[in-house]
């Protein structure tokens, strides 16, 4: 990851130095000032603080630093990891950051989609500021950010559509732009849940939703039938389930403690490096040879 990140992160700097400057550099490379913190700990430092959320003044205190150098360091790598993209499993070097792309990968691999939106409580806004409301959710009552997840059959694909918590579920993946994708590439098909309905109505040839409630007075049957349906449908999505669920196993996404226009940046640092997990997996599964003796069974 060093490798990766060090060309991006030197690039940035200079950018940085040279808009302080105003112009061209005065002295030879390598010249002025040395950093306080290496590169490579400045990468420890952010995947520190990504996975366990310290405050930065107790990684000062490790580190023997200010605070100051801490935030820093920190907000100088959170980008380039969020920038990193997603893995694709069985496809070593490619990477996927757009919705566009999670599209354009589905048609050409015959990929069936899994979406999902899943919230993280984030800190009140200050009173009698305007859209204080905004990020009240109405499912957990709670102040929110919501993050939509797009997941195969296997492991992770996507996560962003970043927005407000009192936002709805459909609304925000709509304007990341998700109906024009589907128009687009008319072969991919995808699994909802319920909050998705209106997509699954726009798109019925491409969108798979649960099932209609029967009305109390229909036969049990009917009842039954309808059950066994859900329970199909939600076993052919379980694995976005399984996708979110491993992202809150980081700390910041469990409950963010930071500045609220940190956490789209943040969610996706995090979800690109646990996606390099799932990448890695073993995806087709070879089917055994072997003779499986059978056991004659006493009458």
């Amino acid at each position: 990851m060093n490798e990766e990140l060090a060309g991006p992160w030197a690039a940035w700097c200079e950018s940085a130095l040279h808009q302080r400057r105003g112009g061209k550099r005065k002295q030879q490379p390598g010249a002025g000032p040395r950093h306080d913190l290496v590169f490579t700990d400045r990468v420890l430092v952010a995947l520190v603080h990504l996975r366990h959320q310290l405050p930065h003044a107790a990684l000062a205190e490790l580190y023997g630093l200010e605070r100051s150098t801490i935030t820093r360091a920190v907000g100088e790598i959170r980008p380039l990891l969020a920038e990193r993209g997603f893995a694709v499993p069985d496809r070593p070097g490619l990477r996927l950051r757009t919705l566009a792309d999670v599209f354009a990968y589905a048609e050409a691999e015959n990929v069936k989609l899994r979406i999902d939106g899943t919230e993280t409580q984030v800190r009140r806004p200050q009173a009698h500021r305007p859209g204080r409301c905004a990020f009240v959710s109405g499912k957990k009552k709670q102040n929110t950010c919501k993050t939509t997840t797009i997941s195969n059959g296997q492991g992770r694909i996507w996560s962003g559509a970043d927005r407000p918590g009192h936002m709805h579920d459909q609304t925000a993946v709509r304007t990341e732009g998700i109906a024009g994708q589907f128009r687009l590439h008319s072969q991919v098909k995808a699994e909802v849940d319920e909050g998705y309905r209106g997509l699954a109505n726009e798109f019925p040839d491409q969108v798979s939703a649960p099932p209609r409630k029967p009305r109390e007075d229909a036969p049990l049957g009917e009842q039954y039938a309808w059950r066994e349906r859900r329970r199909q449908q939600s076993s052919a999505r379980i694995c976005v389930e399984h996708a979110n669920a491993e992202h809150k196993q980081w700390r910041p996404l469990q409950h963010f403690l930071g500045r609220r226009e940190h956490y789209p940046a943040t969610h996706r640092a995090i979800a690109g490096l646990v996606s390099d997990r799932p990448a890695q997996r073993a995806t087709r599964s070879k089917p055994s040879t072997e003779l499986v003796p059978v056991s004659s069974v006493a009458c």
